[in-house]
């Protein structure tokens, strides 16, 4: 996917120093991935729908350049491993006016059915799985 989610920073994210504060990150790394699968057509009410869920296994976040109020983030999302069971979504999050990288991130993932059970996405919804497959960046 091509299009990159777009975030504006609010005053209130920012701290005493006046840039944003480290934990937002998270957030903003959740709100472009939920972008991302309404995207792609996999939006999380449809795989709820199906009784899948993809809870954050860990994250990883290098911090390069602050951003502060006022700013606005560019996040492009891909796929960068995915098994069937597991999945790690990559982000690479930028400052639009001036293309300073910000931070390089990933997010671990497995799915899993309503009670948190481990499910392989191959064999529980293939059209799910083969949607993931064919964004997997090489």
């Amino acid at each position: 996917m091509d299009k990159a989610f777009q975030r504006k920073i609010n005053y209130y994210e920012t701290d005493r120093m006046g840039v944003v504060h480290h934990s937002n990150y998270i957030r903003y790394l959740e709100e472009a991935r939920c972008y991302f699968l309404e995207n792609i057509g996999i939006p999380f009410e449809v795989l709820e729908e199906n009784g899948i869920t993809i809870p954050v296994l860990g994250v990883n976040c290098t911090y390069k350049h602050h951003v502060t109020f006022g700013d606005t983030l560019q996040i492009r999302v891909f796929i960068k491993e995915y098994t069937g069971v597991r999945m790690t979504v990559g982000y690479d999050v930028t400052e639009k006016e001036t293309g300073k990288v910000v931070i390089i991130a990933e997010t671990k993932h497995c799915f899993t059915d309503r009670n948190l059970k481990p499910i392989n996405l191959k064999k529980y919804a293939p059209s799910f799985s083969d949607r993931f497959i064919s964004l997997m960046e090489k």
